[in-house]
């Protein structure tokens, strides 16, 4: 198996686990919110913040070991877009209209929390990626 390949499986992997932890996390901030009645963030004294904090802090070391690892110069323009489409989607606020839907505010927390882990996973690799580009231009 050569790197190339290993480094895309790792990033694939690094994707599952955003998605599982997104889905675990989220559903706990659910459950927080309807059992508890706190803001829309959901994160409040149950546990839900530090579990997020931990899953946050595992996702940024993943993303720099993408970061310095698996990007050729050949994916760096495609990579460094889709980065800013998960950035935009995270940030962007778009799953709020979920909130004001009983039945579908689970998805507003679990789609929450998985664009923020994506986001929190390819944040660092994109730093590190457009470094490696802008020096990568230096040279020439």
């Amino acid at each position: 198996m050569e790197t190339d390949e290993i480094a895309r499986y790792a990033y694939i992997a690094f994707l599952v686990i955003a998605i599982i932890a997104g889905l675990a996390v989220g559903f706990m901030a659910f459950s927080a919110h309807a059992d508890v009645g706190v803001d829309e963030t959901g994160f409040d004294e149950t546990g839900v913040a530090d579990t997020n904090g931990y899953v946050i802090l595992i996702m940024l070391i993943l993303g720099i070991i993408i970061g310095l690892t698996s990007i050729t110069m050949k994916e760096v323009t495609p990579f460094l877009i889709a980065t800013i489409a998960l950035m935009v989607a995270a940030t962007g606020g778009v799953w709020a209209p979920l909130l004001k839907i009983e039945v579908l505010q689970v998805f507003y927390y679990i789609a929450t929390a998985i664009t923020t882990y994506i986001a929190a996973f390819a944040a660092p690799a994109a730093v590190i990626i457009a470094i490696k580009a802008v020096l990568a231009m230096a040279k020439d």
